[in-house]
Formats: structure tokens, C-alpha cells, sequence
């Protein structure tokens, strides 16, 4: 083992010290004159090797600090503790990039989006040019309360700052504890009215899809109503995915937007989105409409083979033959719903964002409040919907039947017999 050096931590010297070690290495006549004194005032350095080997010094004003910090460190460097403070002094801005070069390719799409729009709108602004080692837990709590609004963006927000930081955590502790380990949403989280979350009753879909042209009652009212499909998965319904045979269709991908642009997605929303869906007769009437307008072909082109789309073998698509996608199907959906009378908008209190009722997404609540009544098991329903627990189908998608409150009214009223339950 190599012998530790004598003189570490040593004085460096000075160009204002007047003590003799100090005036032989700066001379008065360079560098001034200066009051002849016999101590040294010259800071003292610890000079140490890091875990690879690289020497690296720090400065005191006190010998007393300097032997302390050099046990300290040497110390650490032993038990592999060890952790460089320049690593910390990188701004966030500069360790996002290291970061997102990673995280990026982590989860899906539309996922890595919200993150990356999260990042852009709310943190890079604010704190972007701050170092690691200068982010406090206290100042992001305050900005977190008083500049992200709402209950979402404010739980998105905090997720995406606490991954960025246990990263820098994690790599090599660039800072030794994450300040926003403990951050806390303060933003109330939004209670709706159980009439702003069930879907339209039957008849209010019978006025909407009396308003919607003649080409999107063929795509909404008999197959997104039938079938409780996701707009992005019918949208990506390829031709050899249909089995005319059996009448069923196989999810296998979806088209997804990507900052404005419709590609596609390799795979459903979940692993429970890979399923096969039963057919209607109204549905398949959809499907036989949309083949014979269109003749799909039947190839099975790879996703990610440079060729686009591949519209050729899209089964459903716009009334000019381009592919769908969730705001060409809103626009005719938002004009029928108002022109039904039966549209309405709630506002939230705090972000001041408007929210149209009802949504082309309510099918699924439809489908599944359908399946309820109709006595399917919840596993049956869970399986056609691709949802992964059967407990988000009963207490997410499932809704009061359109007769229920006439039941409880009779009921009440003594018009009927209650039903004893054991």
C-alpha cells in the first residue's frame, strides 16, 4: 500500500499573506506590499483519490476541517460511499437529456408523450436551469402548489420529478436524497356527479345518431355501440384481423397520435387488449358496409417497415378514405350531441378546463352497463372489453340500468313486493 503523503492536508500560499513562505513564492514587487507577519493565512488543501483513481482537492480555511474532511472522504471511498460533488452541480435541464434518452424508451407511446409534455409545460420553465444540488424540497412544494393547477397535472407533475430526481439518485447519488420524495398533491381532487359519468340513456343515443351523417352513424351507432371498442382500436382494425367465418374481429394494434401525427402502435393499451370480440348483427352489417366501400386488402404488413400507414388495408376509415383518428371522429360526434339537445359542458372549478358530455369513449360505459344487465359474468365482460382486472369493469364502466330508479320508486311506494334477500 502506498505511504500517505506528509504534507496533506498542506497550506497553499498566498498573494496576500505576508509571512515569509508566502513572500518567497510572491514577491512584494509583483504583487504588492503587504505587513510582514509570522503565521500563514493561506487556505489549507485535502487532496484525495476518487473510487477511480482520478486525484481531487478541496480548499478549507481551517487545517482542523481539512484533516476532518480527509478521514471523512477517505472513508467513504473505503466503504464505496463515496459520491462527487461536482456529479450534483449538473442542471436539470442537462441531466433531463441523460435521462429521457432512457426513459423514453421505457413505456408507450401516448404515455412518453404526457411525460414529455409535462416536463415542457411545467418543469423546464421554472427549473430547468437549476443544479441538483440547489433543488430544495420546501421551494418545489411551493411552486408545485401554487404554479401546476389542478389535481392532475399536479399527480402527473410530481411523478415525473420524482422519477427524474431518484434517478440522479441512483446514479452514482448525484444528490443524496431526492427533494421531491416527500412532495404532496394539494390540489382537490375533482368529484363529478354520478348523471357526468354514466353514458347517454337509449334514447338520447337514439337522437345523437339520428343527427350524425349518414358515414358516421355506420362507425358509431351500429359497431363503436355494439362493441365497446376503443376509438384507436377500430380505427387500426386491419382487414386480415376480421374473421368472416366466426364474425369476430382480433385487436392486435391501434393508431395512436403522436404529436399530431397518427401512427401506429404495436400493441393495445394493455395485454389485456389483445382479445377477440364477438360480432352483432348490426356490427357486422358495419364491417360489410365498410369492406365494400373500401375493399381492404389483406396483407399483413409489419409495423415500423417505412411504409406509413398502410391505408390499403385499413378496414374502417374517413369518408375520404384517410385513416381515423380521434378528432375527426369528435367533430361530427360534438355536432350531433348539440344539435340532439343533449350535450352539455362541465367546467372544473380550479383548471378552468371545459369538458364536453357526453364523449365518444362512452360506449364502453354502454357496452358494459349492457353486458351487467344482461346477466353476462364479469369475466366474460372483462375479457370482450380487454380490461386487466374484472373489478374495473363493475366499478369504472358499469352504471345504473335506465329502469333503476323506477324500481326503487315502486318499491318505496309499496307498488310491488320487495324480494327478500338472505
Amino acid at each position: 500500500m502506498a505511504r500517505r503523503a506528509a504534507n496533506n492536508p498542506r497550506q497553499m500560499r498566498s498573494k496576500t499573506c505576508g509571512c515569509a513562505e508566502c513572500i518567497e513564492a510572491y514577491p512584494p514587487a509583483e504583487h504588492g506590499e503587504r505587513k510582514h507577519r509570522r503565521d500563514c493565512v493561506g487556505s489549507w488543501q485535502s487532496r484525495y483519490r476518487d473510487p477511480t483513481g482520478a486525484q481531487k482537492a478541496r480548499n478549507f480555511k481551517k487545517k482542523a476541517d481539512a484533516d476532518a474532511f480527509l478521514d471523512q472522504t477517505r472513508t467513504e471511498v473505503r466503504q464505496r460511499r463515496y459520491r462527487d460533488p461536482a456529479r450534483g452541480k449538473v442542471r436539470l435541464d442537462t441531466w433531463w437529456e441523460i435521462f429521457w434518452e432512457v426513459e423514453a424508451k421505457k413505456g408507450r407511446l401516448t404515455t412518453n408523450n404526457r411525460k414529455l409534455g409535462i416536463w415542457r409545460k411545467y418543469i423546464e420553465p421554472q427549473w430547468g436551469g437549476y443544479r441538483l444540488v440547489d433543488l430544495e424540497y420546501m421551494e418545489l412544494q411551493r411552486w408545485l402548489t401554487a404554479k401546476v393547477p389542478g389535481y392532475e397535472s399536479q399527480k402527473k407533475t410530481k411523478e415525473v420529478l420524482t422519477a427524474l430526481l431518484d434517478a440522479a439518485v441512483k446514479d452514482g447519488e448525484r444528490i443524496a436524497v431526492s427533494p421531491a420524495l416527500n412532495l404532496t398533491v394539494t390540489a382537490p381532487r375533482p368529484q363529478k356527479h354520478p348523471e357526468d359519468l354514466k353514458p347517454p340513456t337509449a334514447a338520447q343515443y337514439a337522437l345523437i345518431h339520428a343527427a350524425l351523417p349518414a358515414y358516421y352513424q355506420v362507425i358509431l351507432r351500429d359497431f363503436a355501440h355494439e362493441t365497446g371498442l376503443r376509438p384507436g382500436e377500430y380505427a387500426g382494425l386491419r382487414w386480415h384481423c376480421v374473421d368472416e367465418g366466426e364474425r369476430v374481429v382480433h385487436i392486435k394494434e391501434i393508431l395512436v397520435l403522436d404529436e399530431g401525427r397518427l401512427i401506429r402502435q404495436a400493441a393495445p393499451k394493455t395485454s389485456a387488449g389483445f382479445r377477440t370480440v364477438p360480432l352483432t348483427d348490426a356490427a357486422w352489417g358495419a364491417v360489410c358496409f365498410m369492406r365494400d366501400k373500401w375493399t381492404p386488402a389483406r396483407t399483413r404488413s409489419a409495423i415500423g417497415d417505412g411504409s406509413g400507414l398502410h391505408l390499403e388495408e385499413l378496414l374502417f376509415r374517413g369518408p375520404r378514405g384517410g385513416a381515423l383518428n380521434v378528432n375527426n371522429l369528435s367533430r361530427p360526434w360534438r355536432r350531433a350531441t348539440q344539435q340532439a339537445g343533449v350535450a352539455r359542458q362541465v367546467k372544473d372549478p380550479v383548471t378552468g378546463r371545459t369538458e364536453w358530455w357526453p364523449r365518444v369513449y362512452d360506449y364502453r360505459h354502454k357496452v358494459t352497463t349492457r353486458l351487467h344487465d344482461a346477466g353476462v359474468p364479469e369475466k366474460d365482460a372483462q375479457s370482450v372489453l380487454g380490461q386487466e382486472r374484472g373489478g374495473r369493469v363493475t366499478w369504472v364502466y358499469t352504471h345504473e340500468s335506465e329502469g333503476a330508479r323506477e324500481s326503487v320508486r315502486a318499491a318505496l311506494g309499496g307498488e310491488r313486493g320487495l324480494r327478500v334477500v338472505s
